[in-house]
């Protein structure tokens, strides 16, 4: 996009821009903006991904400008080999060297990845890049308005990036499509050029900023291996004392495993002894038991033979004893309910001897029926006691029976 405004002297020559920072600080956003349209795929993009550096030219106040794009070549995690790759390729793009450094970062608080990043590339560029390096920071809608030098007062670290490059700085803020910034931005970098008299980083000055990081190097190694031989050579005392001390202590081990293991086998020898004595009293002692055990077995078997003979003429007797008293008591109820029996016949008897005696002579025909029965149980008894009792007349039948009973009662 070409915009009319005042001339300088360098209208006629190239001003070239090299555009530094970490990935995603908007560094392809903020090229595009200065070329007035898109060359650069933008970070907030899908395809955010700046493989190899890129470059573009464009006219801004009729002066020819050109922006190259890197790689987030300068982040932490990039390695060696690939920074080395993407710088001189940057510097073959810039030829015959750039005007301007424009170290691009995010608007905001500087992270301990942005110092690393900031570090690493004046590290790289070398201390004579300061002169032609300017901060531009990115996102500058953020500030809501309020200037630039605010933000920076809160910020220490952001103070001191903006010194290490000469207190030159400018914001972009990529939602504004007015072309003023842009132009206050070519001015800025006018006037930088101008107090350098029209020089530019020479590819003399990047060599010697590599021979800087070289000679740094080879220091750094240098005082690397001074250390590692130092902390070899102490390593090794250490070792060799390490091992002195192991043999020592190994040999002062031995001597006392030596007598650990002599008095070792002296207990266990008069353990062995201690435990021959031990099975030697209990084999004689189990002996004199088993001797004790038999003659107690045969005690109590004798006792045990002696406690049945004993058991058993016990038992004969209770038998006996209670075989007899059963027969005792059966007689003795048999007696009782023998009286009981002759005493209720005797009783019946007078009382029907009475009653026949005022009855008719068919009663007493009865009675001496009734009679003639129980002279017939009285003969029962007499029989059964072993008695002989001769025939005679009903009366004289019921008292025959009736003493012939008693006889055999009181004979048992």
């Amino acid at each position: 996009m070409a915009v009319s405004k005042e001339t300088t002297m360098y209208n006629n020559e190239e001003i070239r821009i090299v555009m530094v920072g970490k990935t995603g600080a908007g560094k392809s956003a903020a090229g595009n903006t200065i070329l007035g349209h898109k060359c650069f795929e933008s970070d907030f993009s899908p395809e955010s991904v700046t493989a190899d550096c890129a470059k573009a030219y464009g006219e801004l106040d009729r002066q020819k400008v050109s922006v190259i794009d890197t790689p987030g070549l300068f982040d932490t995690n990039t390695d060696e080999e690939t920074t080395r790759k993407n710088i001189s390729q940057c510097m073959a793009y810039a030829s015959p060297g750039p005007h301007i450094f424009l170290i691009i970062i995010k608007l905001g608080r500087l992270t301990e990845e942005e110092k690393k990043t900031v570090e690493k590339i004046q590290k790289i560029f070398g201390k004579s890049a300061d002169k032609y390096s300017m901060v531009l920071f990115t996102h500058g809608d953020q500030l809501s308005g309020k200037p630039i030098e605010e933000f920076l007062k809160k910020s220490k670290e952001l103070q001191e990036l903006v010194a290490k490059c000469n207190d030159q700085y400018h914001v972009f803020d990529n939602t504004i499509s007015d072309s003023s910034q842009t132009r206050e931005l070519l001015n800025k970098i006018r006037n930088i050029t101008g107090r350098n008299r029209g020089n530019h980083y020479t590819t003399e000055m990047f060599q010697e900023a590599e021979r800087a990081i070289e000679e740094e190097k080879q220091r750094i190694l240098k005082e690397k291996e001074e250390e590692m031989r130092k902390e070899s050579k102490e390593l090794m005392r250490k070792i060799v004392e390490k091992f002195e001390q192991r043999i020592k202590e190994a040999k002062e081990d031995a001597e006392k495993e030596k007598q650990r293991i002599l008095k070792e086998n002296e207990k266990q020898k008069c353990k062995e002894e201690e435990l021959k004595r031990k099975i030697k009293e209990k084999h004689e002692k189990e002996l004199k038991e088993a001797e004790e055990d038999t003659k107690e077995k045969q005690r109590i078997q004798k006792e045990k033979e002696e406690q049945k003979c004993k058991l058993k003429e016990e038992l004969e007797r209770e038998i006996k004893e209670k075989h007899e008293k059963e027969l005792k008591e059966a007689k003795e109820e048999m007696e009782k309910e023998l009286k009981e029996k002759m005493k209720a016949l005797e009783e019946e008897q007078e009382e029907k001897a009475r009653r026949e005696a005022e009855k008719s002579l068919s009663v007493r025909a009865k009675i001496g029926r009734g009679l003639a029965v129980v002279g017939a149980v009285g003969a029962a008894v007499a029989v059964a006691a072993g008695l002989a009792i001769a025939p005679v007349s009903a009366v004289g039948a019921v008292g025959a029976g009736l003493v012939a009973g008693a006889v055999a009662l009181f004979k048992k």
